[in-house]
């Protein structure tokens, strides 16, 4: 005969067959949802912080810049001495030549090297070493990098437009590399084999086949690459330096709204503060018209 003990542990319900209430633990569910409400409470405060001093940041400078860009002849005008008028027109040209100049060099060398690690590494040493080195690039400071060409270029020369276009050039490259190396590895080894089904060369396969399929992320990654150096003050402080009137010769010193924002912001005088903020709305403007131009390509390049 079975025990009583025996009994009740075969007649007890099953936790499988206890319904939810059985089951539930309110005590354990009431200490979870504090703390869920805890941790978002705390997540949504450190959201409001944020942006509250970025837009506060945002509304200063346009607020500053727009007052500058209306009162002062911005465009019309190069940057002028101490308590006289100006404008900005030699700057501007100035951060054209050297931010084109430095896409120009920077862009097709990483566009090769990402196609090459892409396509052609295969795991190979010198995609390896090339990879790590990038890698080292991407995240150095672009101090370091102006101060690499001011030792290459400028050191017992002088200040030029082209040691400042190599310094951006060599912040352009990796950031090129980076983005087509991860949009051509997106695009699916499916095509690549169809390609091949058809007698497809791989040099005709990477640049009918696989580039086309990846253009869009292509272009957004070059599109990035130059808001970013759009901006850039650092390399260019010891590469292309300033220059105080219109010049276009990039064998000597050059104008760029960087460095006049530095220059004129660290002074004394009223009308180069405003002058300052003028010019840091307008780098603030390209750089966020960039990048809203790069999403909406890559968006338009997903496959749907």
């Amino acid at each position: 005969m079975p025990s009583n003990n025996a009994t009740n542990a075969i007649n007890a319900p099953s936790p499988l067959n206890t319904g939810f209430e059985g089951r539930y633990n309110r005590s354990l569910y009431n200490k979870r949802r504090w703390a869920n409400k805890v941790g978002l409470g705390f997540a949504m405060a450190a959201m409001v912080f944020g942006l509250f001093w970025l837009f506060w940041i945002l509304l200063t400078l346009l607020v500053e810049g727009f007052q500058g860009i209306v009162q002062l002849p911005i465009f019309t005008a190069d940057t002028p001495p101490p308590m006289s008028a100006g404008g900005l027109r030699n700057a501007i040209v100035g951060s054209v030549m050297l931010a084109f100049s430095g896409l120009f060099i920077g862009a097709p060398i990483g566009l090769m090297t990402g196609i090459y690690l892409s396509e052609f590494s295969q795991g190979s040493m010198l995609g390896k070493v090339t990879r790590f080195l990038n890698d080292i690039l991407l995240s150095a400071p672009s101090i370091v990098i102006g101060l690499f060409i001011y030792a290459l270029m400028v050191k017992g020369q002088s200040f030029s437009g082209w040691a400042g276009a190599l310094a951006l050039a060599l912040i352009v490259i990796p950031v090129v590399v980076r983005t087509t190396e991860n949009m051509l590895n997106l695009v699916p080894n499916s095509i690549r084999e169809a390609a091949y089904a058809l007698g497809t060369p791989k040099w005709k396969m990477v640049t009918q086949v696989t580039i086309k399929a990846a253009r869009a992320g292509l272009t957004t990654g070059v599109l990035l690459a130059f808001a970013r150096i759009t901006g850039e003050t650092a390399p260019l402080l010891f590469t292309a330096l300033n220059n105080q009137y219109f010049s276009t010769d990039m064998g000597q010193p050059l104008a760029n709204l960087p460095n006049t924002i530095y220059q004129f912001a660290m002074s004394p005088y009223d009308n180069w503060h405003t002058l300052a903020w003028a010019a840091a709305l307008l780098i603030t403007t390209s750089v966020l018209v960039l990048n809203i131009l790069a999403r909406f390509i890559g968006s338009r390049g997903q496959v749907k």
